[in-house]
């Protein structure tokens, strides 16, 4: 059940599941509810109905449902009152009960929060869709504020994360494009409402996690009359998930767990509603063009189709910014029909002279260190040209991060100099002539 309801945190009109007050209102079987509740019971020794609602993230209406209809059914009993004087009741199983919860774990392991339905899922997705999100030149730059880029990159990128649709990253390696990436995703600033897990055909799918989904820790505004919200629903921050060399084809399918008997849902599905960094295109254990056939229909019309241990397959809403990163050259890994479905190529170059300069001061004064004019006169007039490593956008804070421990390592405090920075140098070579000497200071 979808709710529109007041200004989120963010600013803008948020979608809020409402709670449901009764069993038919949660989407449910009522027999796939019953069985939960037992073996929550089972599980969990939780005796009354608000423990059990607050666990199950139900509302105590739906859950005193559920007791009724197993007290009617003989599968629990009360046993008299939690309090003395009070309006709440203890339940425990009965061995009939007790056996229906041990069948049903047989079945399915899960407990916790109450799944919500696929259905349910993919109208909340397209409520909240991230084509909803519009990006600003403003909250792009801000986004993009700790990173030197050349100029006309928020005018290229705006556009195609605005689109939502799939941007490619390519250049040398070191330059910046994961971290371009990164930035993307901050720039959408929208909550969102995501699931702790989701009901398909009597199946589980585990949804949220931790690792990527951020919960959103500030207040919010509610609007006179507005329904409590269903806490089956986390809010969050927009995703950003990001897969590198671990990447493989059957990381895009539903993985079962045969001990649990739940599902754990594919790293592009828990970025719904957020962005998809495919990072280090190329390096993965899945070949660059199977990759993008396999995604082929999802890039274009924006759904997927995943398949149940049981054969079912099921639809899912493909609502993301999917961005891929490579240090190759595309056209050797992508075909013409792949290409096709990345409608934004955007090249990340390597940083000019007075970029890496740029650069370098930055990483500098984030350490509260001083930059001699010697060490850049050094490094761009000696070291780059006279040793033909390629100059990059990781190099400054590579340098810096050894010069800092060297001198940790020596008891000292801090400090950038023309000898520190010849020791660093050393680190970016690993074969031919060792770096020039400096002939300054």
């Amino acid at each position: 059940m979808v709710q529109a309801a007041t200004t989120p945190p963010t600013g803008h009109q948020l979608v809020t599941p409402a709670a449901p007050e009764s069993v038919a209102e949660t989407g449910l079987d009522a027999q796939f509810l019953l069985r939960l509740v037992l073996k929550t019971i089972y599980v969990t020794n939780f005796e009354t109905a608000p423990a059990l609602a607050d666990y199950l993230k139900l509302s105590g209406l739906v859950v005193h449902e559920m007791l009724e209809e197993a007290r009617e059914k003989r599968l629990v009993e009360v046993l008299g009152l939690a309090d003395a004087g009070g309006s709440v009741y203890r339940y425990s199983l009965t061995s009939a009960g007790r056996d229906w919860a041990v069948e049903a774990l047989g079945q399915c392991q899960y407990t916790g929060p109450a799944p919500v339905t696929l259905d349910a899922f993919r109208a909340q997705v397209a409520a909240q869709s991230i084509t909803t999100d519009q990006i600003t030149p403003e909250s792009m730059a801000e986004a993009l504020s700790h990173l030197v880029l050349p100029e006309g990159t928020i005018s290229r990128l705006g556009p195609a994360a605005n689109s939502a649709r799939a941007l490619l990253l390519y250049g040398a390696p070191g330059n910046g494009k994961t971290s371009i990436a990164m930035a993307l995703g901050r720039a959408f600033d929208h909550a969102i409402y995501l699931p702790y897990c989701i009901e398909a055909d009597g199946q589980i799918i585990r949804f949220f996690d931790p690792a990527v989904h951020h919960e959103w820790k500030g207040e919010r505004e509610r609007q006179l009359g507005e329904p409590d919200p269903d806490e089956r629903w986390v809010l969050c921050r927009r995703p950003v998930v990001v897969t590198g060399g671990e990447l493989n084809i059957e990381m895009l399918d539903l993985a079962f767990d045969d001990i649990s008997k739940t599902y754990e849902a594919p790293a592009h599905m828990k970025a719904s509603g957020g962005v998809f960094i495919a990072d280090d295109l190329g390096r993965q254990r899945v070949e660059p063009h199977d990759l993008i056939n396999r995604w082929i229909m999802p890039l274009e019309r924006r759904v997927d189709y995943l398949t149940l241990h049981t054969g079912k397959k099921i639809e899912i809403p493909f609502d993301q910014l999917v961005v891929f990163s490579t240090n190759s050259p595309p056209q050797q890994m992508i075909d013409a029909a792949g290409m096709r479905r990345i409608p934004y190529k955007f090249h990340v170059p390597v940083p000019s002279n007075d970029e890496y300069v740029q650069i370098l001061n930055n990483v500098c004064t984030s350490f509260s260190l001083g930059l001699p004019g010697e060490v850049v006169s050094y490094l761009i007039d000696e070291f780059y040209p006279k040793t033909g490593v390629p100059i990059s956008s990781v190099h400054p804070r590579f340098i810096i991060d050894h010069v800092i421990e060297r001198c940790r390592f020596e008891g000292r405090d801090p400090e950038v100099t023309l000898e520190m920075i010849h020791d660093a140098v050393e680190n970016l070579m690993v074969e031919g002539e060792p770096p020039p000497v400096p002939t300054a200071g």
